[in-house]
C-alpha cells in the first residue's frame, strides 16, 4: 500500500516561509488574491493544528524565528482598519470604530479584478485574524514565548486589535492571547500602560458569546496581579459589569470564571472594588454560592465575602445578604478536626473579627453562635497569632451586657488576663476603610497607625465610649480616653504612688476628652484591659477577676511590662481591692498573699522555688508601693463591719480549705489587735494554719505563703512577745571556759583517776569516780551503788562511739562551756540523723544529764542554725526530733530581717522533715509565738 501523499503545510519551512511572505508583502501581495490567500490560510491552519501542538511545537515555532513574522501579519491586519461587524448573534455594532488615529497605511495595490467566489477581504481578514491569534494565543502559555513577544512589542498590535474588530471570535482570541501574556508581570504592566482594560471591559458587556466572556475575565483576572494593578482596575470600572454578569445567573463555566476574577480582585479589597461589587448587585448572588455544589466556586465566594469586610461600608450590607451566617459557619467546618489546615482559616478569622464592628452584624453574629466560636479561638494554641485579633473584634460587646455575661461565662476573663503578656501576633494592618461604617462621616486621624487596636477608635465610639463624632476633637484617639468616672468614697481609699496612678477628673460638658484627660497608653494589651476593666465594674466582679488566674495575669503585666504600665491595669487592680463584695473571693484564691508575694516582696510564682533570671526592674520601689495600696485596700474592707462578720463566717463556718485560706490571709488585712486575736489565737486560726502545713497544698505558693503570714503574724505579736534567738556570735570569738577534763589527760596528769571507762572501740578514758557519781544519777547508782561496776576500775560503756564520749567526760568532770560539745557536731550541709552528735544527745539522754542535753542542743542551733547555716540546715536539724531543737528551727524562720525567700525553703524543709505528723511541728511554732519555752515556763500573750 502506497505511503499517503504528504503537502506541503506537513513541513515548519514552508510555513514559515509563507508567513514571512505574508508580512514582507502585505496580506494583498499584488498577487490575486484566489492564489494568494491559499497558501497563507493553509500554512497558519497547519501551524494551529499541527506544528504548535505537537510535542515540543511552540519552542521549534519559537527558535525558528516563528514569532516574528507571526506578529508582522498580525501588525499589517491591526492596520488594516477594522472590520465591519458581522451579522447575526454572535457579533456587536463597533463603538470605536472611528477611534483610529488616522488612516490605514496602504498594504500594496489594490487588486484589479475580484472573482465572485472569492471571499471579501474583511472576511479574509477575520480568517487570518483567527489563525494568527490563535496560534500567538498557544504560544504565549509558554514563558520564553511570552517574554519574546514582550520583546518584540506585540501588546500593541493585540491591542488595536481589541479596539478595531468587534468580532466575538477576535475579540475572544486576543483576550485570550493578552490573558496568557499578563501571566508575566512585566507585560502585565505594558498591557496596562497600552490601555487594554476598558477595551476588555468595553468587550465584555458587548459580546453575547459565554466563550469569549469567559476569555475576557481571565484576561482581567491575569491584569490583577499585583495591588496597583488591582487597583487600578477597580478605577476603571472592571468590578461592577463582573457583578452584573454574575448577577445575571450565567452558565457553570462563566460562574467559575467570574467567581475566580472577583476573587483575585477583591484581594486587600480597596473602596472601589467593594462599592462597584455592592452596587453592581453581586453581594446576593456570592451568598447564595456559598453554597455552591461546585467546590471551586463555592470557596472563591466565601473568600470574596471574607475580602469584601475589609471595607466598613459594605458590610452591613453583607450582613443583611446573610454573609455573617455563610462566614461562622464555614470557619466553623474548618476548625472541624477533619476540615482544614488552620492556615486556610485566617481570611476567615479576620472577616469574622472585622464583621463585630458594627452593632447589626455583632447581633446576628452573637445569634448565630459566634461568641463560642470566637471562644474557642482564643482557647486554641494554634490559633496565637490571631488572638490579639480576636480579642479587639471582643471589645465591640463591650456594652452588649447579654453578650459580656455569656463571655464570661464562657471564661474569657481569664484568657484575657493570659493576653496581656502574650506574644503579639502577626497581623496585618487595617487601614482607614475598615473602620466601623456605625458612623459613615467619621474621619480618623491622619497619622501613622500602630497596628489594627488603632482602628477601635471609630467603633468604641459607636458604642458608648464617647458621645458621638461631634464630641470628638480631631486629635481624638483611645489613647486620649479617659476612665469613667469613679465615686469619690472608692477613689479616696486606693491612693497609691504618683507614678503608677492617673488622675481622675470627670470631663465638663461642651469639653473634648484630649482636652481634659492626660494620654494614655494604648499598646496591644490595650483591648483586653478595656474588656476586664469593664468586667470590674459589675457590682460583684469576683467570681471572674479575683481568680489566681486573672491576678496572675494583671500583675505579670503590671511588673512586666517594657514600658510603665497602662493605668487602667492599676485601676482594676484598686477598684477590685476597694470592693467589699471581692474581699471574701481575695480570700479563698490567696489573692492578698499573692499581692504581696508578687509586688511587696518581688517573688513571682515563676520565681518560686527556683528563682527565674529576669532583667533588674527599676521600678521595684513603685511595685512595693502599689501591693501597699493594695493590701491597704483590704484592710478598710477586712476592718470594716461587713468584712468582720465574713471573716468571721469563713473561719468558724467555712469549708476546711476555706478555713485555712482564710487563717493564712488575716496577717495581711488585719492590723486590729482584737479582731486577729479573736480570730487567729481565741478561735484556733492559727493552729489551723500550723496543722495545714503537712497535709497536701491547696496552691502551689502556700508553704511561702504560709512562712510570710506567720512572720507577719510574729510582726503583729512582738510588741508583746519576741521570740529568743540563738546568739550570732562567731564561734571563733566567743572565748570558752576553762576544762577541768583535760588535767585527767595526758602521761602526767594533776589529778590521778581512780576510774577508767572502756569503750567499744577499745579505748580507755580516765575519770574520777566521785565526780562522776556526783555529775549523773545514772552514774551514781552505776559507780557508788550495789552493781557490780562499783568495785571495778575499769567500766565498760556499751554503744558509745570516742568523739560522743568525749562530751560526755567533759561533763561529768564539771565542764560547762569549754566547746567539747561542739566536738561531735558535723558542719553545715552534712547530714545530722546518723552523726556523732545524734549520737551524743542519746547518750546524754540514757546517763540522765539534761544539761548536757541542752549544752549538745545548743551548739548544735549555733552550727547549723547560726549565720553559716543555710535554711537546708532547718530540716536536718529538725529531723534530731528534739523539742528545743524544734523551737530553735521555729525561731529562726520567724526570725526578724529573714530573708521571705529563705524562711519559705526553711518551712519546705521543715514540713518534708515532719511528714506527716504535724504535732511537733505545730507545738514548736505555737510555743515560739506563745512565748513559751518548750519544757519550762514563759511569758504568756496575756501576761
Amino acid at each position: 500500500m502506497a505511503a499517503a501523499k504528504l503537502s506541503p503545510a506537513d513541513s515548519l519551512s514552508f510555513c514559515l516561509a509563507q508567513l514571512t511572505e505574508a508580512a514582507g508583502e502585505g496580506l494583498g501581495g499584488g498577487k490575486d488574491t484566489a492564489t494568494n490567500e491559499t497558501p497563507l490560510g493553509r500554512a497558519l491552519l497547519a501551524l494551529r493544528t499541527r506544528h504548535v501542538k505537537a510535542a515540543g511545537g511552540i519552542e521549534r515555532f519559537r527558535a525558528r524565528g516563528g514569532l516574528r513574522p507571526l506578529l508582522a501579519v498580525l501588525r499589517r491586519a491591526a492596520a488594516a482598519g477594522p472590520a465591519p461587524s458581522q451579522a447575526g448573534p454572535g457579533s456587536a455594532p463597533s463603538s470605536v470604530e472611528s477611534a483610529t488615529s488616522g488612516p490605514a497605511p496602504s498594504l500594496g495595490p489594490a487588486p484589479s479584478a475580484v472573482s465572485s467566489s472569492t471571499p471579501s477581504p474583511p472576511a479574509l481578514l477575520r480568517k487570518t485574524l483567527d489563525l494568527a491569534l490563535s496560534i500567538l494565543a498557544n504560544c504565549c502559555t509558554e514563558g520564553e514565548c511570552r517574554a519574546e513577544v514582550r520583546r518584540l512589542g506585540g501588546i500593541i498590535p493585540l491591542v488595536t486589535i481589541l479596539q478595531c474588530v468587534k468580532t466575538d471570535s477576535i475579540q475572544n482570541r486576543t483576550a485570550r492571547a493578552l490573558g496568557n501574556l499578563a501571566m508575566e508581570p512585566e507585560s502585565c504592566g505594558d498591557i496596562h500602560s497600552a490601555g487594554a482594560v476598558p477595551l476588555l471591559v468595553e468587550g465584555l458587556t458587548a459580546c453575547q458569546d459565554s466563550q469569549c466572556r469567559q476569555s475576557v475575565v481571565r484576561a482581567l483576572r491575569n491584569l490583577a496581579d499585583s495591588p496597583q494593578h488591582r487597583l487600578a482596575l477597580a478605577k476603571q470600572g472592571v468590578v461592577r459589569p463582573l457583578a452584573e454578569l454574575l448577577a445575571a445567573a450565567p452558565d457553570p463555566a462563566l460562574t467559575l470564571a467570574l467567581v475566580r476574577a472577583l476573587l483575585e480582585l477583591s484581594r486587600g479589597c480597596s473602596r472601589a472594588c467593594a462599592e462597584q461589587l455592592s452596587l453592581g448587585g453581586g453581594l446576593g448572588p456570592l451568598v447564595s454560592l456559598a453554597s455552591h455544589p461546585k467546590r471551586a466556586v463555592r470557596e472563591a465566594a466565601i473568600l470574596i465575602l471574607a475580602n469584601l469586610c475589609a471595607q466598613g461600608l459594605v458590610r452591613p450590607a453583607l450582613g443583611n445578604a446573610g454573609a455573617v451566617e455563610v462566614l461562622l459557619g464555614e470557619l466553623r467546618r474548618r476548625r472541624d478536626p477533619s476540615g482544614a489546615s488552620p492556615a486556610s482559616q485566617q481570611p476567615l478569622v479576620r472577616a469574622v473579627c472585622l464583621l463585630c464592628r458594627e452593632a447589626i452584624n455583632r447581633a446576628r453574629l452573637r445569634d448565630a453562635g459566634g461568641l463560642e466560636l470566637l471562644m474557642g479561638l482564643l482557647r486554641d494554641p494554634r490559633a496565637s497569632a490571631w488572638h490579639p485579633r480576636v480579642v479587639a473584634a471582643l471589645v465591640g460587646f463591650l456594652y452588649d451586657t447579654g453578650a459580656l455575661g455569656r463571655l464570661q461565662a464562657l471564661g474569657l476573663v481569664p484568657l484575657l488576663a493570659g493576653q496581656l503578656c502574650g506574644e503579639a501576633g502577626d497581623e496585618e494592618e487595617e487601614g482607614r476603610e475598615a473602620a466601623s461604617w456605625d458612623f459613615p462621616e467619621e474621619r480618623t486621624p491622619e497619622r501613622a497607625e500602630a497596628g489594627s487596636f488603632q482602628s477601635l477608635r471609630s467603633w468604641l465610639i459607636s458604642e458608648g465610649y464617647a458621645a458621638g463624632p461631634g464630641d470628638i476633637s480631631p486629635d481624638w484617639s483611645p489613647e486620649r480616653c479617659p476612665p469613667p468616672p469613679e465615686p469619690a468614697s472608692r477613689a479616696s481609699s486606693s491612693l497609691g504612688p504618683t507614678s503608677l496612678r492617673t488622675p481622675r477628673a470627670l470631663r465638663p460638658p461642651g469639653r473634648s476628652p484630649a482636652a481634659t484627660a492626660p494620654e494614655e497608653p494604648w499598646g496591644r494589651e490595650g483591648p483586653a484591659l478595656l474588656l476586664l476593666s469593664r468586667f470590674s465594674q459589675a457590682p460583684d466582679p469576683s467570681g471572674a477577676l479575683v481568680t489566681g488566674q486573672a491576678l496572675c495575669g494583671l500583675l505579670a503585666y503590671v511588673t512586666g511590662a517594657p514600658g510603665s504600665p497602662s493605668p487602667r491595669a492599676l485601676r482594676i487592680l484598686a477598684r477590685l481591692t476597694c470592693n467589699p463584695a471581692c474581699l471574701e473571693a481575695f480570700v479563698r484564691s490567696y489573692g492578698a498573699a499573692l499581692l504581696r508575694a508578687w509586688l511587696v516582696l518581688g517573688v513571682a510564682p515563676d520565681d518560686w522555688p527556683a528563682l527565674r533570671a529576669r532583667p533588674a526592674r527599676r521600678s521595684q520601689h513603685q511595685h512595693r508601693e502599689l501591693g501597699e495600696m493594695l493590701l491597704q485596700n483590704l484592710t478598710v474592707q477586712a476592718e470594716s463591719p461587713f468584712g468582720v462578720g465574713a471573716l468571721t463566717h469563713l473561719l468558724l463556718s467555712g469549708s476546711p480549705e476555706d478555713r485555712v485560706a482564710c487563717a493564712l490571709t488575716l496577717p495581711f488585712i488585719c492590723r486590729k489587735p482584737s479582731l486577729w486575736r479573736r480570730l487567729l489565737l481565741d478561735q484556733g486560726g492559727l493552729r489551723l494554719l500550723l496543722l495545714a502545713l503537712t497535709r497536701p497544698a491547696p496552691h502551689p505558693l502556700f508553704l511561702f505563703f504560709a512562712a510570710d503570714s506567720l512572720s507577719c503574724l510574729q510582726g503583729l505579736v512582738s510588741p508583746t512577745v519576741s521570740p529568743a534567738l540563738l546568739p550570732a556570735i562567731p564561734l571563733d570569738l566567743d572565748p570558752p571556759s576553762p576544762c577541768l577534763y583535760e588535767p585527767l589527760m595526758g602521761p602526767a596528769p594533776t589529778a590521778a583517776p581512780d576510774l577508767h571507762f572502756l569503750l567499744d572501740s577499745g579505748l580507755q578514758l580516765p575519770a574520777q569516780r566521785a565526780a562522776s557519781a556526783a555529775a549523773s544519777p545514772f552514774f551514781r547508782a552505776l559507780l557508788a551503788g550495789s552493781f557490780a561496776e562499783a568495785h571495778m576500775d575499769l567500766v565498760p560503756l556499751r554503744g558509745l562511739s570516742p568523739s560522743a564520749a568525749w562530751p560526755v567526760l567533759h561533763y561529768l568532770h564539771g565542764c560547762r562551756g569549754c566547746r567539747a560539745a561542739l566536738g561531735p557536731v558535723p558542719p553545715p550541709g552534712q547530714r545530722l540523723l546518723g552523726s556523732e552528735a545524734e549520737e551524743a544527745l542519746e547518750a546524754a539522754g540514757r546517763f540522765l544529764l539534761p544539761g548536757l542535753e541542752e549544752e549538745l542542743e545548743e551548739a548544735v542551733g549555733r552550727i547549723h542554725l547560726g549565720p553559716q547555716g543555710g535554711p537546708e540546715s532547718v530540716g536536718e536539724v529538725f529531723r534530731l526530733g528534739r523539742p528545743r531543737l524544734a523551737a530553735h528551727c521555729a525561731r529562726w524562720i520567724l526570725g526578724p530581717g529573714q530573708c521571705p525567700r529563705k524562711r519559705a525553703l526553711a518551712l519546705v524543709g521543715l514540713v518534708e522533715a515532719a511528714g506527716d505528723e504535724a504535732g511537733p511541728l505545730t507545738e514548736a511554732f505555737l510555743a515560739v509565738m506563745m512565748g513559751v519555752e518548750l519544757g519550762g515556763e514563759g511569758p504568756s500573750l496575756d501576761g
